[in-house]
Formats: C-alpha cells, sequence, structure tokens
C-alpha cells in the first residue's frame, strides 16, 4: 500500500470503456441509464429542486464486448512456470491458468449484472465527476444511515453480501434497532464512478465529496466505514470536523505509532518497549512494508507504466489476486474447489470482470499516486471511532495502539476468522460487528 511520496510506508450515468482494439470500437458503453417508476419516485424523494440530479443507473454490457473478454483469454500467452512450489514468486502459473479455464468455461457475468440491476444504483456529479452508489434505504424506521467504502483491488462488488445483513437485520438474527440505510459509493476511478481527468481525487477529496453525497441524499446525520483505502478515506474523513459525520468503523485501521512507522522505513531495530501484541503487529508491518506491497509500490510510483493490465484481462487478473498472502491462499482454494469462508471463484471473477469492462486497471492505480498519507499512520481522529480486527488482516491492530490512535474508541474487538475483505469473506459476521461498532451512537 503505498503512496506516490515513500513508497513503502504511504501507500458517465452511462460511460464508455476506453475501447482496446477496432473490434470492440462498436461496442458502445458499459453502461446505460435504465429508469424505472421505482426508481424514479425514489430519486425524487432524494433530491430537492436545487440539488444536482440524482439519475437511475443500470449496467447492460455489451454481448460483443463480453466475446471480445473470451477472445483475449483464450489468446493468453503464457509465462514459464516458477522455479519454486509455493507463491514466494507470485502468483502460481496452475492457479492462473485454472482461474483463466474457468473464467472462460463456467463464469457468468450475467448472474453479476442482474444482482447488480435488482439493487437501486445511481449516479451524481460532484466537483465535475459522476459518481455512482449503491442506496438501499431500510424499511425499518430509525434506521442509521451508513456509507462503507470499498478499497483495491475491491469494488462494490465485495460489499454486496452486507447490504441484506445491515438493511433488513431481523432476517439474519439481527434487531430492527439495528437497522441501517445504506450507501455504497464507486470509488473516483473504479467501476462505473467517472475517471479524474486531472490531478487531485485524494483521499481527502474523496471523502469531501462523500459527505456531500451523504447530505445530497438527504441525511443530517450518519456514520462511516471502511477496509483497505475505505479505511484511509474513512479515517479522513473523520478528521475533517464534518458535523454529520457520528463516528468510524475501521477494518484495517491506521494506528501505527510515529515512532513505530519511522524504525520500520530506517530499517532498524523495533522502538523497546513493546507489548507482546505491539511486537507482532511491528513484525507483521515490517514485512508488508518492506516485501509484501510490490504492487503499491508501482501503483503508487509508476501507475501509466501498468498498461499492460489494460490490454491483457489475465495479466490483471493476475495483479489483482496478488494482494497478500493470505487472500491469495483463500483465492487459490477458490479455484482448486476448497473454497474457506464464503468467497468464491463467481465472485472473485465478477470483481476482475468489473474492472475489465469498465478499463478501470489504471484509474484505480493512480489513488495509489495521488495518497499522500501513511497507510497505517495515525490520521489525528477525535470523533467517536470503533475496530475490528480480523486475525488474516495484514497486521493485527494492537488494543493500545488503537486506543492511542482513537482516543474515544468506543468499541474494539478480535475475531477468529476472516482477513482483508472480510466482508467478502465473512459477511455474516462483518455485518455482527457493524452492528455492534454503531450501537451506542443511534
Amino acid at each position: 500500500m503505498a503512496g506516490r511520496g515513500s513508497a513503502a510506508s504511504r501507500c458517465a450515468a452511462t460511460r464508455q470503456g476506453t475501447d482496446r482494439d477496432t473490434d470492440e470500437n462498436t461496442m458502445g458503453a458499459t453502461g446505460s441509464v435504465h429508469q424505472t417508476r421505482e426508481n424514479h419516485m425514489s430519486v425524487m424523494s432524494e433530491n430537492s429542486a436545487e440539488a444536482p440530479a440524482i439519475r437511475p443507473f443500470s449496467i447492460e454490457i455489451p454481448e460483443a464486448k463480453m466475446e471480445a473478454l473470451h477472445a483475449r483469454i483464450a489468446a493468453t500467452h503464457w509465462p514459464d512456470k516458477g522455479t519454486v512450489a509455493d507463491h514466494s514468486q507470485g502468483v502460481q502459473l496452475a492457479t492462473i491458468q485454472k482461474l483463466a479455464r474457468y473464467w472462460v468455461a463456467d463464469h457468468d457475468w450475467r448472474k453479476c449484472e442482474a444482482k447488480l440491476n435488482a439493487l437501486p444504483q445511481f449516479m451524481t456529479e460532484i466537483d465535475g465527476l459522476d459518481i455512482h452508489f449503491i442506496h438501499v434505504r431500510s424499511d425499518h424506521e430509525d434506521a442509521l444511515p451508513l456509507i462503507v467504502t470499498h478499497g483495491w483491488p475491491g469494488s462494490i462488488i465485495e460489499l454486496l453480501k452486507i447490504i441484506d445483513p445491515l438493511t433488513n437485520p431481523t432476517a439474519h438474527g439481527g434487531s430492527s434497532s439495528d437497522a441501517f440505510d445504506l450507501v455504497i459509493p464507486s470509488l473516483p476511478g473504479f467501476g462505473f464512478s467517472g475517471k479524474p481527468t486531472t490531478t487531485g481525487w485524494d483521499p481527502p477529496h474523496i471523502a469531501r465529496a462523500w459527505t456531500v453525497l451523504m447530505k445530497r441524499l438527504g441525511y443530517t446525520r450518519f456514520v462511516a466505514q471502511g477496509g483497505d483505502w475505505g479505511a484511509v478515506i474513512t479515517d479522513v474523513m473523520a478528521t475533517q470536523a464534518h458535523p454529520e459525520l457520528l463516528g468510524m468503523h475501521s477494518n484495517m485501521p491506521g494506528v501505527i505509532p510515529p515512532d513505530v512507522e519511522k524504525a520500520i522505513q530506517s530499517g532498524g531495530p523495533p522502538p523497546s518497549g513493546l507489548s507482546d501484541d505491539e511486537k507482532r503487529a511491528w513484525k507483521q508491518l515490517n514485512f508488508v512494508l518492506t516485501n509484501g506491497i510490490g504492487y503499491a509500490i508501482m501503483m503508487g510510483t509508476r501507475p501509466q507504466t501498468l498498461c499492460g493490465l489494460a490490454d491483457s484481462p489475465v495479466g490483471l487478473a493476475a495483479f489483482m489476486i496478488d494482494h497478500d498472502a493470505y487472500s491469495y491462499e483463500q483465492i487459490a482454494h477458490a479455484f482448486d474447489g476448497h473454497p474457506s469462508g464464503e468467497l468464491t471463484g463467481d465472485e472473485i471473477l465478477d470483481n476482475v470482470t468489473l474492472y475489465w469492462l469498465t478499463d478501470t486497471a489504471i484509474s484505480s492505480a493512480r489513488l495509489y499516486w495521488e495518497n499522500k498519507f501513511s497507510f497505517f499512520g495515525v490520521k489525528n481522529v477525535s470523533i467517536p471511532a470503533a475496530v475490528s480486527v480480523f486475525p488474516g488482516e495484514l497486521y493485527q491492530t494492537p488494543r493500545s495502539w488503537a486506543e492511542r490512535a482513537y482516543p474515544n474508541l468506543i468499541y474494539f474487538n478480535e475475531l477468529d476468522r476472516g482477513g482483508h475483505f472480510a466482508a467478502w469473506e465473512q459477511p455474516q459476521l462483518f455485518s455482527q460487528e457493524i452492528r455492534a461498532a454503531f450501537r451506542s451512537l443511534r
């Protein structure tokens, strides 16, 4: 997770994807507006006469575009097999070939498309850029508005399985008093949101845009949640003194003390006096920031050089699934026929296919270049904050660090399963955490 500077420590309603070759130039848009009476009424209720338009949105991928994708996968020029038996050199040839075979023979994008189109999706322009988002209102009274932000290489797809548990908690073992109105936006340059054509769409800009979005939807009080980039943006949002933001939750919090981060950057030993939990976190972070984020260093310094990701779907898939060792293992198992957790091969390919069809491999990468924040560092959050620690996350947050980073820590819990993509892998457990985290703020 690298930003533009120190690479080791910082980590339209209808849009047309960039055409990749002559055969695809006539395939049309990746999405098109489809207005229904139900969506129209919802939009009317959310839109004042003075506010910028909120437009219903649905997805209709031309079949020719799908055929071109499958042809490119079939024509992949494969590398040699690695010289080691494990994945220490990166994505293993056998794993990516299994993924590619499944992609062509068994994966059905239309199922994902139908699932997305069954949800209330919208577009609205903020600061000259179209922002795509899902907005599901709960049927329960006094539902708490919540904006959830995804990360890279994720998307709205990694959050789909938490929508019903959060908006309809009584159907999932929860109480009606735990209900949320849920807003899930696509980050700028990701999915169906617009692609920035100038610099400046960094985490603070996105955080401000999210507050504009929530207020535009009529919410005068709300909470925010995020992991990966969503964690950074949620942290930053919490520092911007928006009176509407009641509290935040992170499943990958920014809590590294400055002295610890400085020691990792220098390559020196850990600071003295660390507890056992802090020493464990030190070791994990030292590995992540020095050995485990090659993808982020590249995106944070030379995103445009990754043009091959816009040309090869298999190259894009390999780059995306090599995020961290725990997640890679989950993904490899999904294509071996031995999935652990609830992450399936179809869901993994839904996500990769979304990046491909919207041609957002490079536009999403530029967020790393834009970022100036320490990815895991303290952001000086003072509002009520909650933290859930999943065992497969890049590092396990010590409670002591969380208490220092978030002086108004209202909830802290360590889980026994789940990793970096916790909402994807363990949606019921993740949803329970969100309910518990914000219960005191209702």
